[in-house]
Parts: structure tokens; C-alpha cells; sequence
């Protein structure tokens, strides 16, 4: 893992392919958000996510603002990542732990960001890992 990415990872007892399908769901996002700043899908989004797919938040961060996502990194039932404009990352990977039971890997890349270094000095990062810790309990709440 690299100096510039923060993960948490949580066992959901759910399969990867029903835990898979909520996340390739852009309009499930504002329900897995542990952040509160998804607020909602912007229309044109496809109802599933694959490789190359484009999709808009409406979200809230301070003020409003509206942000369109790349999926960048895909494989069914087991990794599904996207990005925006700026080049961070969030990135979901779904390992199978046991008879239906997933261990889940939500991961915030911003080595891959042009502005690496505002984020690191903004704090951001040890925040967002506390509202990944509420999202994966908002997924496993979904999923379970």
C-alpha cells in the first residue's frame, strides 16, 4: 500500500456478488456513504457500473457541487473503483472469507491525484477513514 492511499476492511455476511451488485448500483451510493457528502445520483448514470462508465454525484462537501466519476478499475464480484477529474480514487475490493461471509476492502487512493499534497496536509485522509469505517457498516446494513 502506498503512503498515499488508507484503507479499512470489515467481514460482511453477505456473498461478494450481493455486496458487488449494491456497489456497481451508482444509485445505491448515497445509501452506502458514511460520509454524507454523496447526496444523490445525477441523471444519465447507467443503472450498473462496468469498466469505463460515467456517472454524476450531486454532493455536498462545505458547499454543493456536482462531480462526474470514471470507473477505472473492474472485476466482477471482486473490485470495482472509480475516479473524477482530480485522479483520486476510491477503490472497493471483495474477498470471499468463509461460507457466505465477504471481507470487504474500501480503499482511498490519492497517490493518483494532482493534487497529492493538499490532501495529505489537509487532514482529509484520517477523516475520510472514519466515514469509511460508517460506510462499510452502511453496506454490510444493505447487504446483510
Amino acid at each position: 500500500m502506498s503512503a498515499r492511499q488508507i484503507s479499512v476492511s470489515r467481514v460482511i455476511a453477505a456473498p461478494p456478488g450481493r455486496i458487488f451488485d449494491l456497489l456497481a448500483d451508482p444509485a445505491m451510493h448515497p445509501r452506502i456513504d458514511g460520509s454524507g457528502t454523496v447526496r444523490a445520483l445525477l441523471p444519465g448514470a447507467p443503472a450498473r457500473l462496468e469498466l469505463g462508465s460515467r456517472f454524476g454525484m450531486d454532493m455536498k462537501m462545505g458547499g454543493s457541487y456536482k462531480i462526474t466519476n470514471t470507473v477505472v478499475e473492474y472485476e466482477q464480484d471482486r473490485l470495482i473503483a472509480w475516479r473524477h477529474l482530480v485522479g483520486h480514487r476510491w477503490r472497493w475490493e471483495l474477498e470471499k472469507s468463509g461460507e457466505g461471509s465477504t471481507t470487504v476492502t474500501e480503499t482511498f487512493d490519492w497517490s493518483t491525484s494532482r493534487f497529492w499534497p493538499l490532501i495529505s496536509l489537509s487532514g482529509f485522509p484520517r477523516r475520510n477513514q472514519r466515514a469509511m469505517v460508517r460506510s462499510l457498516q452502511r453496506l454490510a446494513d444493505l447487504a446483510e
